[in-house]
């Protein structure tokens, strides 16, 4: 995922520590100056036609209902503060990123500022993955857990880096539902051209669990445009999913622990760990075997590898680190 910049050069970022002293119970107050008036809810994000249910504010009450709903559909939050009016800019830019995504990510929003239970239970989060209670912060959900993306004000290339990186952890992890959009306001019209149906096809299979016509859909695909890179990604995740249905995670590391020099061993153990986040650990375990490996075996290694430098795409940074250990390896 993206890596995390240090929070003292963040752009935009506002430290909360303070805030966060006098809403803990019992604190000392005196001679603290009250944090500015809340501001009632998020910006509607500028310039781009947001579609109804993408942006959500949650409070206490709804944090958790909130959160359960990423079970289904990757999601975003965004931590802001009303009493620091400049990190409601990071809202905008997240929105008009997750326009473009056709609900396959929903944003959250959590005013840490107008929800002081908010920031106690955030605080230790925001300090874990960077170092200091600052906002904004945003993080990807995948099945309610948060994975630390960046902290402080992003253009929305980043952003738009962040979820790419985001969705592809969600496919793997079999997180392919889409957030239920209501129609775009009157008078706006879509900026972006609609799924095509075929990817629409091996959309709805994945979520209905026919692993084998979503393969077929996106095989479709790629017949038709040998350019269509989404639906080359698509397959080669789907394959994957294929592969690890019912595998026993113990007894697959059992088998490569106990054999190391075996092949078939380590690529189902290299498949697990992509699934399940680990990719520079598959990665690893397959250049070694490339560099101790000859004949079929070494070529069987290679191409498993290099389909799984598909299934993570081939902007991820880890892929590029990959393949030119991939090279080193080969000669």
């Amino acid at each position: 995922m993206t890596q995390t910049p240090d929070p003292a050069g963040a752009r935009g970022a506002v430290d909360l520590s303070a805030v966060a002293a006098m809403t803990t119970p019992g604190a000392a107050t005196a001679g603290a100056a009250a944090p500015a008036a809340p501001v009632p809810g998020p910006p509607a994000p500028a310039g781009r036609a947001i579609p109804d249910g993408l942006v959500v504010e949650v409070t206490p009450a709804t944090l958790q209902q909130a959160l359960t709903r990423t079970v289904n559909v990757a999601g975003l939050l965004v931590l802001w503060s009303s009493g620091h009016p400049q990190t409601r800019q990071l809202i905008d830019t997240v929105a008009a990123v997750a326009a473009r995504q056709e609900g396959r990510v929903l944003v959250l929003t959590a005013d840490l500022t107008g929800h002081p239970e908010l920031l106690q239970a955030f605080q230790p989060l925001l300090v874990q993955a960077f170092g200091q209670p600052t906002v904004p912060a945003t993080f990807g959900l995948l099945q309610g857990q948060p994975v630390p993306l960046f902290p402080g004000i992003a253009d929305e290339g980043q952003v738009a880096q962040a979820v790419e990186q985001l969705l592809q952890a969600a496919v793997q992890n079999g997180i392919t539902g889409r957030v239920d959009l209501g129609p775009l306001p009157e008078g706006a019209e879509a900026e972006e051209e609609a799924l095509s149906p075929l990817h629409e096809a091996a959309y709805e299979a994945i979520e209905r669990g026919d692993l084998t016509a979503a393969a077929q859909a996106y095989e479709q695909a790629i017949a038709a445009d040998a350019s269509d890179d989404d639906a080359r990604l698509g397959l080669a995740q789907v394959r994957l999913m294929e592969r690890t249905q019912g595998v026993d995670l113990n007894a697959a590391r059992a088998a490569a622990a106990a054999d190391p020099s075996d092949v078939e061993a380590a690529c189902v153990v290299a498949d697990l760990d992509v699934l399940g986040g680990h990719v520079e650990d598959a990665f690893t375990r397959l250049v070694d075997l490339v560099r101790t490996s000859a004949g079929e075996e070494r070529d069987r290694a290679r191409t498993h590898l290099l389909g799984l430098f598909d299934v993570v795409g081939p902007q991820d940074e880890r892929v590029r680190k990959g393949r030119t250990a991939l090279m080193s390896a080969l000669f």
